[in-house]
């Protein structure tokens, strides 16, 4: 991104600032409309946009895209390196006006926009020229700003419209016309495209989460988490590391990114990891782990579950109960990891110096009340945008209750600025995956593509799960988390619910399942952006740091099945079929760590480590045997391990 000097940073800036106050505004409107009321008493439709709160969705969604897709072309260079570092070029300029206007246009005629029958209508000359222009200049945005991958994948299926009746076999599709293929993918807003649904949900409630995000940031709640993690793990043997951990999963709640959140954090951790003995790709590999899970921590969860909550409409609250056990099994299996590696190398813990006292950590406690109330107001079925406007608005309240953490009007302009440096590229990202979709829906071949893997399946659920699992993974090769998601759950979850369906499994089971590969694409070889933002802290190879996350992140794929096999980790069932799904994760995750480090109470040989390896695989992935049998294996062989290495210990001791 460039570093923009002078009189533009400050316009950009103010730009970003205003529109992300701008959606702040929308999501209060209930509260504004009634304290309008309070002054001018039978106050009806005084405020822009015809009202208080959202306008009307083609209004949202085309507004969203206007104002944030524009400042990309000013903020990203087209080649780094080549391009002017500093100051946009003529050609930057040019890109951003163009992108402006299919937005503009759409904006001022969202009216004939909505009520237009698709497909029916005429398509005229200058609806042709403005789509072509919307998903040209899309397109350069998303190459510019979110990654090349996805803006590949959107080529490459509008190019597929086009060229599909050529091609042979299932992958044949009726010819689309080029007035089709440009109408779906722009002007369809009730069924995908640009302006579809997806588009609403990152337009509305997402920014808003956002936005709370920004402000919990701007307030010092960032530092608040970074001492906790420090005074909670710092003193414990692999210190940094398991401060990694904590801090990274307690960032999740406020960022959106695991490439920021290792940024973030791991600016600071990785460098302690290496300075007590951790090698560089296991300290970048570590920070990876953490800062990708962020996504499945609640309460917000990233951009994901949000988009999960509109296109499944089951309410976030269930979502957030159902992802509570799993994230705390996955950075349980991360810290033990992290354990065990420790003990192995003999590290020592932090340095007494850099443990902040717990003085410093309650100097900062009153900034959790905003993150409570959001989780009340959630569980209270409050929507999602309301609750997330009140809890941005309680933490600026919360903010001024003590000198450290007062936000004045800086940090309040700087936090609204850093939400709408967040939301334009989620926007133009999530506008490609709306693309994607209305592509593979107009032509069959979600069908076409869910049919190939249910025929190789073959009437097998475990091997039908295998390779949504492998698609997503796939799929998450340079594309984010988010339309990576989108588009695996498109093809995907129909399938696994027709041939899961007779074993009970349901909608959320399904979407479980296959977000937490999305989430965890972010860290598995070849490409993984989150790893590779730590390698490059770490100066390691970006390659052997991702295996090292992937290893350290096991729980997402053991997690993730355990979605579908054990949904007592979704606190389904009564309380003996939560607690036994839980135990035999926490005992499969645990040998599993502990085989990979070659440690559990001390070290261990490559046998043994074969046998409890062995042991913790059978007990997270053994699905066809009983659980009862499952839960013996693992506790057997973890209790047994642990009670005979303590007596070899205290044998050796007495020797």
């Amino acid at each position: 991104m460039r570093d923009l000097t002078g009189g533009l940073k400050g316009t950009v800036t103010l730009w970003l600032a205003f529109w992300a106050a701008v959606h702040l505004y929308f999501a209060g409107g209930p509260f504004l409309e009634w304290a309008a009321g309070l002054v001018h008493p039978g106050i009806e439709r005084a405020m822009p946009f015809e009202g208080f709160g959202f306008p009307p969705p083609v209004e949202m969604r085309s507004l969203h895209l206007l104002v944030f897709t524009s400042p990309l072309f000013l903020l990203y260079p087209a080649f780094p390196g080549r391009s002017p570092a500093g100051r946009p070029s003529l050609f930057d300029w040019g890109w951003a006006a163009a992108a402006a206007l299919p937005h503009l246009w759409v904006l001022v005629h969202a009216g004939a926009v909505s009520d237009r029958m698709e497909y029916v209508d005429p398509f005229t000359t200058t609806m042709m020229v403005l789509g072509v222009t919307c998903l040209v200049t899309m397109l350069e945005a998303i190459r510019r700003a979110v990654e090349p991958g996805l803006a590949w994948m959107v080529a490459g299926c509008l190019v597929y419209m086009a060229t599909g009746h050529y091609w042979p076999g299932v992958l044949n599709t009726r010819v689309f016309t080029a007035p089709e293929i440009i109408e779906s993918a722009w002007l369809v807003p009730t069924a995908g495209g640009i302006y579809g649904p997806l588009t609403g949900i990152v337009s509305t409630t997402i920014a808003v989460f956002i936005l709370f995000g920004a402000f919990m940031q701007g307030s010092g709640t960032g530092r608040l988490f970074s001492n906790l993690g420090a005074a909670v793990a710092g003193r414990y043997t692999g210190g940094p590391a398991k401060v990694s951990v904590v801090t990274s999963g307690l960032f999740g709640t406020m960022s959106g990114s695991s490439v920021s959140n290792v940024i973030t954090t791991g600016a600071m951790t990785i460098p302690l990891m290496v300075k007590v003995g951790y090698r560089p790709a296991v300290a970048g590999g570590i920070e990876s782990a953490a800062s990708v899970g962020g996504a499945l921590m609640p309460p917000v969860m990233g951009a994901a579950a949000f988009v999960m909550a509109e296109i499944t409409n089951i309410p976030y609250g269930h979502i957030l109960v159902a992802a509570a056990i799993g994230a705390v099994l996955y950075y349980y299996a991360i810290l033990a990891a992290v354990h065990f590696e420790a003990k192995r190398a003999g590290m020592e813990p932090m340095a007494l110096k850099d443990i902040p006292a717990w003085r410093e950590v309650l100097a900062d406690a009153h900034l959790v009340l905003p993150i409570g109330l959001l989780v009340w107001l959630m569980s209270e079925r409050w929507s999602g945008n309301y609750a997330a406007f009140w809890s941005t608005c309680a933490m600026v309240g919360v903010s001024m209750l003590r000198g450290r953490t007062r936000m004045g009007w800086r940090a309040i302009l700087d936090s609204f600025a850093r939400a709408g440096l967040t939301m334009a590229p989620l926007a133009v990202s999530i506008a490609g995956a709306g693309v994607v979709v209305s592509a593979l829906t107009a032509t069959g071949m979600v069908v076409a593509f869910g049919g190939i893997i249910k025929e190789t399946a073959d009437g097998s659920l475990g091997l039908l799960l295998v390779l949504v699992a492998l698609t997503v993974l796939v799929l998450g090769l340079g594309i984010p988390t988010t339309p990576s998601y989108i588009i695996a759950a498109a093809i995907g979850v129909p399938t696994i619910l027709e041939l899961g369906r007779p074993l009970g499994i349901d909608l959320l089971q399904a979407h479980m399942f296959t977000f937490y590969f999305a989430v965890i694409a972010d860290a598995t070889p070849p490409v993984a952006a989150a790893a590779f933002a730590a390698a490059a802290i770490a100066k390691a190879g970006p390659t052997i740091t991702s295996v090292h996350a992937t290893r350290f992140g096991i729980a997402g794929f053991t997690v993730g099945f355990a979605f579908i096999y054990d949904p007592g980790i979704m606190l389904r069932g009564g309380l003996v079929e939560i607690v036994t799904a839980t135990t035999i994760q926490v005992a499969a995750l645990t040998l599993i760590t502990a085989a990979y480090a070659g440690f559990l109470m001390q070290p261990m040989g490559m046998v043994l480590r074969v046998v409890l390896g062995a042991a913790g695989l059978f007990a997270a992935f053994g699905h066809i045997a009983p659980d009862g049998v499952r839960l013996a294996v693992g506790v057997v062989a973890l209790v047994g391990t642990v009670v005979a290495q303590g007596v070899l210990v205290r044998v050796r001791r007495a020797a």
